[in-house]
């Protein structure tokens, strides 16, 4: 609804209560008026046209222009008959009372504060001719009006001008979310494709030098269009198209977003102590349930879309109970574990020279869901994030930090040059609900 609106259900109310108001001071006084039928008969006029026309008075786009010129003249023509309906001036309130402020109120309304204005100054000069001459009182209540419709419409202009800033942002926010999603996919898919067919294509030489040479030109155009307005000032740069030795990559965490290189890496009690032993993970469990959360949604299952990375090169420790998050909020977690562990596959080293090795740990928290990824690589030299985003590089942008935004949590980055990383991607569980209702 409107912030507007409730203004107009006033007016609606304030015209009702008026007209009410108009006829009893009409029948208390009727014994003083010089010639009360003409009087009697705009009163019975008023209050059909007061009841017939409640819905013109129920939104700016019912209350047209034709209407409002019929409520506003048959205010003045009101007023005028009071000269003579009163011949005598012993009733000093005309016919209609504080009926005639209704229709001035509904100029500033519909139009604003200068509409408001015009009508107020009809009324006004209205008033003055009914009383013959400017007295106080009559000055008193022109300005009154004038300055309540004044007020009144300013306000509905700053409104109706927020409102629409409001919508138009909204708008650029859409379009902004729907841009990261098509760059997220871009990035997951063809990007990682381009980027493999140039380094099979160097190592084998040759004709497929020269593809790979191609698919690398055509990865750096397609970055710079995915990058351009998609990336936020303070956001980091991916992890996983370095150049140098890094590994994962890590998205914004819950202090703002901002990826930290710290001094040491340390186990924290009571979390990933299994993924050192080297547990075994799971496969083969059925991801989607029957239940659903309290969005009306499916749940799914987190542990199987985590457990498919579990293999030579993987370690995967998982609770024994199902962790239960809104499919779509399960899906993209997964989704940022996958994109992490690329980083590791693709440029992480182990000790030995040989490929990294990485675990992922699941733990199901009260209020909300903790995945981690380590890896046992050399770790990530400071200011590569910073190096890779400006070089239009959006894996941590966009296929951690972004998805993990949307999703209402975050992901924080821990690395020290030569002792390896992990990225912690928290998600609240609220916020998963919240984000599988939108």
């Amino acid at each position: 609804m409107s912030v507007e609106q409730p203004l107009w259900h006033a007016l609606t109310g304030y015209r009702l209560l008026a007209v009410g108001y108009a006829i009893t001071i009409y029948v208390w006084a009727l014994d003083r008026f010089r010639h009360p039928v003409p009087g009697a008969v705009y009163l019975a006029v008023l209050t059909v046209w007061t009841l017939a026309t409640l819905s013109q008075v129920s939104s700016a786009r019912r209350c047209t222009k034709r209407f409002l010129a019929v409520d506003v003249t048959l205010a003045v023509g009101g007023i005028l008959l009071s000269v003579y309906v009163d011949g005598a001036g012993a009733v000093n309130p005309t016919i209609p009372t504080i009926w005639v402020a209704g229709p001035v109120l509904a100029f500033a309304l519909k139009g604003g504060w200068r509409w408001g204005a015009g009508a107020s100054v009809l009324v006004g000069i209205a008033n003055i001719l009914e009383q013959g001459d400017v007295t106080r009182p009559t000055l008193h209540n022109v300005l009154l009006v004038c300055v309540a419709s004044i007020g009144i419409g300013y306000v509905v202009e700053v409104v109706r001008a927020s409102e629409r800033t409001l919508a138009q942002a909204l708008q650029i926010e859409a379009a902004t979310r729907e841009r990261e999603r098509l760059a997220r996919d871009i990035h997951d898919s063809v990007l990682q494709v381009l980027a493999m067919v140039q380094r099979r294509g160097t190592a084998l030489g040759g004709e497929a030098a020269e593809l790979g040479r191609m698919a690398g030109e055509q990865e750096v155009a397609l970055r710079t269009l995915v990058s351009s307005g998609l990336v936020p000032a303070q956001g980091t740069a991916p992890a996983h198209e370095q150049e140098g030795p890094p590994s994962a990559e890590a998205a914004r965490g819950g202090s703002g977003g901002r990826s930290r290189i710290l001094a040491p890496v340390r186990r924290r009690p009571g979390r990933g102590a299994g993924a050192e032993d080297g547990g075994n993970g799971r496969t083969g469990r059925a991801g989607v349930t029957g239940s659903g959360d309290a969005s009306g949604g499916p749940e799914c299952d987190l542990r199987p879309l985590l457990s498919r990375h579990a293999g030579a090169g993987v370690t995967f420790v998982e609770p024994g109970a199902p962790v239960l998050l809104p499919e779509h909020a399960a899906r993209e977690l997964a989704a940022a574990v996958s994109a992490a562990l690329d980083n590791v596959r693709q440029h992480a080293k182990g000790p030995a020279g040989g490929p990294a090795h990485a675990w992922i740990s699941l733990e199901d928290e009260p209020d909300g869901v903790l995945v981690t990824v380590r890896d046992d690589g050399p770790g990530l030299s400071e200011g590569r994030l910073e190096a890779a985003e400006a070089e239009g590089r959006l894996g941590v942008a966009l296929s951690i930090r972004g998805r993990m935004r949307e999703l209402g949590g975050g992901a924080e980055l821990l690395s020290v040059p030569g002792q390896g990383t992990e990225v912690e991607l928290r998600l609240p569980k609220a916020a998963a609900g919240r984000s599988a209702r939108s």
